[in-house]
């Protein structure tokens, strides 16, 4: 026993001499040594689908956007590049559907808001072609159904309504539409508009401050009517109350290194899944339970490969697979729920 335990004090001296010397000496190989241990430290909640697509010589350009249709069980792919195909159709198992490309000019975000009677998808343009700074809606296979904004037109009117590079759209089960029109940099605002397209409230400003934003850059709800904003400039997620727009907190103690690009709820609304671009990196924060925004926590994340680039991102409402547009690697990969903690999705 006495061995044991001097074996222990031993193995524990030697761990911590590793960290010492990884953050003061910068080892290489003690740094990976102890980074290995510090991720077995959080919960791993997902895994990667090397399977998905099963032909992934369809991305032929640079993926910027991804939406999941769950009712439907696609997934939407935009991307961009010269005489490509800028949106691709996949089954959610991997096989790919079909491909089009009409009135798409340079795709930015997207969202999938199928019903029972329509396959719908919106994608919002930042091209300076004739079809620029507006978001459009299409049916699945690509016909042109609305357009919203002035196209070809950058601008910050109302009425009629324009944008200058509008990121990314959520839209409800109302729906009701959430807009961040903020990647130009001639508005920094986040807009809602009723399911006929009347504007219900608008905030946002260039700023620092409450309800200012630098860059926002995508926007996600949550089941407690609480509209989360990706503050990409300004390192932080904004809350906003569904009703009212009124700003309700923010997270900032996660991002010091780097500001959120791209926000999404698993379908129990437990997690909140963030994407950094730069650092390539995927983060799980704990949801707040209603009535509190508090701190962020992290309770897992997903390590990318350097200069992958998460851009955006989307979750399925049925399998809680996360579907990643990586514009570094110009790819979309798939990440799947472990059974243990999610029991009731399936790969």
């Amino acid at each position: 026993m006495a061995r044991f335990w001097l074996c222990a004090a031993g193995a524990g001296f030697l761990l911590v001499c590793l960290v010492v010397h990884s953050r003061f000496c910068a080892s290489p190989v003690f740094r990976e040594f102890v980074f290995q241990i510090s991720w077995r430290t959080e919960e791993v909640l997902y895994r990667l689908d090397v399977s998905w697509p099963k032909h992934s010589e369809y991305f032929t350009g640079t993926t910027f956007c991804v939406a999941v249709d769950s009712l439907n069980g696609l997934v939407y792919v935009a991307q961009r590049g010269d005489n490509i195909q800028k949106v691709l159709v996949f089954t959610e198992d991997g096989y790919f559907l079909r491909s089009w490309n009409y009135t798409v000019d340079t795709p930015h975000g997207m969202f999938a808001a199928s019903t029972l009677h329509e396959q719908s998808v919106w994608i919002t343009d930042v091209g300076s072609g004739s079809y620029g700074h507006t978001i459009k809606k299409y049916n699945s296979f690509g016909d042109l159904v609305q357009i919203l904004g002035t196209p070809g037109k950058k601008g910050t009117g109302l009425n009629p309504l324009q944008f200058d590079n509008p990121a990314e759209l959520y839209i409800e089960d109302t729906g009701d539409i959430y807009i961040v029109d903020g990647d130009g940099g001639l508005n920094n605002r986040l807009i809602k508009l009723s399911q006929d397209f009347m504007m219900l409230w608008l905030q946002g400003e260039n700023g620092t401050g409450p309800a200012k934003f630098n860059i926002p850059h995508s926007v996600t709800l949550d089941s407690a009517g609480r509209v989360w904003v990706a503050d990409r400039g300004n390192k932080r997620i904004q809350v906003f109350d569904r009703d009212s727009g009124e700003w309700l907190g923010a997270w900032n103690n996660c991002f010091t290194e780097e500001g959120p690009s791209s926000v999404r709820f698993t379908p129990d609304g437990n997690y909140l899944i963030v994407a950094q671009l730069n650092l390539s990196r995927l983060l799980l924060v704990a949801a707040p339970p209603v009535g509190s925004i508090g701190n962020c926590t992290v309770i897992s994340s997903i390590q990318l490969a350097d200069q992958v680039s998460p851009h955006l991102l989307d979750v399925s409402g049925k399998t809680g697979a996360i579907y990643v547009a990586e514009i570094g690697a110009k790819q979309v990969q798939k990440y799947v729920p472990l059974n243990s903690y999610f029991p009731s999705s399936h790969s």
